[in-house]
């Protein structure tokens, strides 16, 4: 890749609600910390754009020259697995590990990378039960019956990435039902350490026997991998409030300095912009989805649409990134390999959309309109243009995580090459019994045959 570390690159802070520039805490380098999943279910699609949002913002930054240190938790203890494992009568360690196994089939289909580091609850326990220690000591923190609760009142911006106060965020929950409500000193505290009831996986703590809370645990593991004032966070937008300003506040009661900025991907939605869930019957997991699809189709979805956007899935906008797709397959296998230098004013283009807060819509338009035009120059039999033009297509791709098919592994092998030249030496020759003969074997053997202006073009 080119790798250019120029210019200024600017992101939406979710914190702040404006498009800031990006200071990281070292000169060229980014350390990112990603929420992942817990492990009791499948992955659905929106695991799946959120995972591909954050890969495609980690390439980018390695593709602009910086070097990145990427961190995604596996949360292995929840309520959820142990619901999950009651309900399936298999154990909770048994639950965790069909479905991280899952989760990671489904990453590793969608070309997602994996994490730097991939920390899991279970594995910090005891470095959690130190924190809240350290919490209840400095009066951040309480214990009681049935746990420890995090004091959302010892906290003076209490609210800061929901943008509201405290007694704005109360007075919007109206009157709803609080968990361990009778036990807390606010309706917003929230648990740090669970109380085990009977039969639950629990752990020692000076307390009573139990298990974490869910939001310790990325707030104690950011900390320990990445250190004080890590340059990202990030995570799908339902994560906002309470889990990412949870975190938050875990991190600021403690004294320390949590993330510099805070990165939000909005939710899928189906036909009309609904939300997808279970509820809703309108859920569709991510492990269905790709056996019907072509993988690579899904992320030139979420690249189409800006990060922060609802994303709509239906199957109309599934065919058309699936044309897509095939477009880009095409090309790579028309052009073939080259070694020419990317044509600077592509990937300038591309850059001044990603810079701005990860345009990948301008980005995307950038990439196609590159191929039209390399088409257009071959069409022309300008080939120095073409391969240019090329060049840039490839590395972008690569930066965005799309990996084009057939310029080495759909080559075309010698038998077909030498039917397609003999089909193309009937067509001179006007025998067009010949020609289609030798084109009906081609089909037998897999092609897809088209008539060019340089003879028989095959693809897959």
């Amino acid at each position: 890749m080119t790798g250019y570390r120029t210019g200024v690159l600017r992101v939406h802070d979710t914190a702040t609600g404006r498009i800031v520039d990006l200071e990281t805490r070292e000169p060229g380098t980014v350390s990112m910390y990603v929420c992942g999943p817990t492990v009791y279910d499948v992955p659905h699609i929106g695991h799946g754009r959120f995972a591909l949002v954050f890969d495609v913002i980690r390439r980018y930054l390695e593709w602009r020259g910086f070097e990145v240190r990427f961190v995604s938790n596996i949360t292995d203890i929840e309520d959820k697995i142990i619901a999950k494992a009651n309900e399936s009568g298999l154990s909770y360690e048994e639950v965790v590990s069909r479905y991280t196994d899952a989760w990671f089939d489904a990453m590793d289909r969608l070309g997602v990378r994996r994490p730097d580091e991939v920390p899991t609850a279970t594995g910090y326990v005891q470095q959690m039960v130190g924190y809240i220690a350290e919490l209840v000591e400095v009066g951040r923190a309480y214990p009681t019956p049935d746990g420890v609760y995090f004091s959302v009142e010892s906290l003076e911006d209490y609210g800061l990435l929901a943008r509201q106060s405290l007694d704005s965020l109360q007075s919007g929950a109206g009157d709803r039902d609080i968990v361990g409500e009778e036990h807390k000193r606010h309706p917003f505290d929230f648990a740090l350490w669970k109380k085990a009831k009977p039969g639950e996986p629990a752990w020692d703590s000076p307390w009573e026997p139990g298990r974490p809370g869910w939001h310790i645990e990325c707030t104690v593991m950011a900390l320990d991998l990445l250190g004080e004032g890590f340059d990202l966070h990030g995570g799908g937008s339902d994560l906002t409030f309470p889990h990412h300003e949870n975190e938050r506040a875990q991190a600021e009661g403690a004294g320390r300095r949590f993330a510099r900025y805070w990165l939000h991907n909005g939710m899928v939605t189906a036909q009309g912009g609904e939300k997808m869930s279970k509820s809703l019957d309108n859920y569709v997991s991510l492990t269905d989805l790709l056996t019907s699809i072509d993988p690579r189709a899904y992320r030139l979805l979420v690249l189409r649409s800006k990060y922060r956007s609802p994303l709509e899935v239906t199957p109309a906008t599934l065919s058309d990134a699936t044309e897509g797709i095939q477009r880009l397959d095409n090309f790579a296998r028309r052009l073939g390999p080259v070694q020419a230098t990317p044509a600077p004013a592509v990937l300038d283009r591309f850059r001044a959309a990603m810079d701005d807060d990860f345009t990948t819509p301008t980005a995307t338009a950038a990439l196609f309109d590159a191929v039209r035009d390399a088409n257009a120059a071959l069409d022309a039999r300008d080939r120095a243009t073409a391969d240019a033009l090329g060049a840039a297509v490839f590395e972008l791709a690569e930066a965005l995580g799309l990996d084009l098919r057939g310029r080495d592994a759909d080559a075309v092998d010698a038998e077909s090459a030498q039917l397609a030249a003999a089909r193309d030496e009937a067509r001179k020759a006007r025998d067009w019994a010949q020609a289609d003969a030798l084109r009906d074997q081609l089909l037998g053997l897999g092609w897809k045959v088209e008539d060019g202006p340089q003879g028989t073009r095959l693809s897959r």
